[in-house]
């Protein structure tokens, strides 16, 4: 049975088209950003040409109709995710400021000295950053649950690092560079038995198959508009209300108000709290159709694809000589991670470019991730629902040219 997608969607990315130093594109960085199908490129075109107007505060049409795109968008991302409520839905600049949200407003509403968080060894540096950074303020304290070689989370490591002071869980669904599935579900309940809350990046995850906030029982999860074929700048902080509630807002401005005084200013409710300034609502808007898209061709589908393609990929690229595959979890999704022989990575992400294959080369923003295997860097090929098994048999071909030059 034929467990890719018809390559036919193709056509409805417009860049995939072109040629690169006069050779087929070849694009496997989609963990870093995915490319952006015309129906997406052409809402921002007539947002801009046909609705623009700030929205929320004004009477008049334009204002109107920007309103009304922009709170459903809201509403389309509720269903994506299956959260209860819209106002739960927090729209942000992507994933890095819904993580930095997060730690400067939980931060501030939950945590005090003393207080613990654990944060997997796999996280990007979002998710690591910014909660140095509240550590370093407020005097709490950072614990890090470790991977093991094939980069998995043990449970039973895991739940060992709780204590009374543990408070918040910090960690990825998917990692971005071993592309492992992590046990969301079994890491929340283990939290909540503990009475701490778990905190989902879901970046690499949301892309690529169903996430159902509901079902994972996680009490945060953030995400970035332009992984999952949307535009840059747009991007999710789902919470669950009753915590959003006792948080704080994360900055102060217009439309985050409800009265203001020199004396005393009284803020909005959710969601609008936490959403200071004229918002992306042209993003927002974009972002309803890019998810459109791929509910249209199916989550399900669009997993299927990937899975095959990822295993694929990894079959083959294990008979290269000198081949070093990193993250080899069966829990594994749309992401390869790989050294070959003494090549430094630069060299060769640099040299497939010219053969028009365009991968991701250097840290990854995964520094501990560099550390645990005892590499400076590494090469990265991720795929999308375009993505196809020439284009994989193509960096093959690529890899093999480049070993034998050195």
């Amino acid at each position: 049975m034929n467990t890719y997608l018809d390559s036919k969607v193709r056509v409805d990315f417009p860049i995939l088209s072109r040629k690169v130093y006069n050779r087929p594109l070849i694009y496997l960085d989609n963990a870093a950003t995915t490319q952006k199908p015309q129906c997406v490129i052409d809402a921002i075109s007539e947002e801009y040409q046909s609705v623009n107007a700030n929205v929320h505060r004004g009477v008049h049409y334009l204002s109107q109709k920007a309103t009304e795109l922009h709170e459903n968008a809201r509403e389309r991302v509720r269903q994506f995710i299956n959260a209860c409520s819209t106002s739960e839905i927090l729209f942000t600049r992507g994933t890095t400021e819904s993580l930095n949200l997060m730690a400067s407003s939980y931060g501030e509403a939950f945590l005090k000295e003393g207080d613990e968080i654990l944060i997997s060894e796999m996280e990007h540096h979002s998710n690591i950053v910014p909660w140095q950074m509240l550590c370093e303020r407020k005097g709490c304290r950072i614990k890090v649950i470790p991977f093991n070689e094939k980069g998995e989370i043990e449970i039973e490591n895991y739940e060992k690092l709780f204590t009374e002071r543990t408070r918040l869980v910090c960690v990825a669904h998917v990692s971005n560079v071993l592309g492992t599935v992590n046990p969301i579900k079994e890491m929340g309940c283990i939290a909540h038995a503990h009475g701490a809350h778990i905190l989902v990046d879901g970046a690499q995850s949301v892309p690529h198959f169903k996430v159902d906030v509901q079902d994972l029982n996680c009490d945060f999860l953030a995400f970035s508009g332009h992984k999952v074929y949307g535009p840059t700048g747009i991007g999710v902080l789902y919470g669950r209300e009753s915590l959003l509630e006792q948080m704080p807002p994360y900055q102060g401005g217009g439309e985050m108000i409800s009265r203001v005084t020199f004396e005393h200013t009284t803020y909005e409710k959710l969601p609008y709290k936490f959403e200071a300034g004229t918002p992306d609502y042209v993003g927002s808007h974009a972002l309803a159709v890019a998810l459109d898209y791929v509910d249209s061709i199916g989550m399900d589908k669009i997993h299927t694809h990937e899975q095959a393609l990822t295993r694929y990929a990894m079959q083959q690229m294990s008979q290269i000589e000198g081949m070093h595959l990193y993250g080899t979890s069966e829990r594994k999704d749309a992401v390869v991670a790989f050294n070959v022989g003494d090549i430094h990575p630069l060299d060769l992400g640099t040299l497939l470019d010219r053969l028009g294959i365009a991968i991701r080369t250097g840290h990854h923003c995964a520094q501990p991730v560099m550390e645990h295997y005892g590499v400076e860097g590494m090469c990265r090929a991720s795929f999308a629902l375009y993505s196809t098994q020439s284009e994989v048999d193509t960096l093959i071909a690529g890899i093999e040219r480049v070993r034998k030059m050195f």
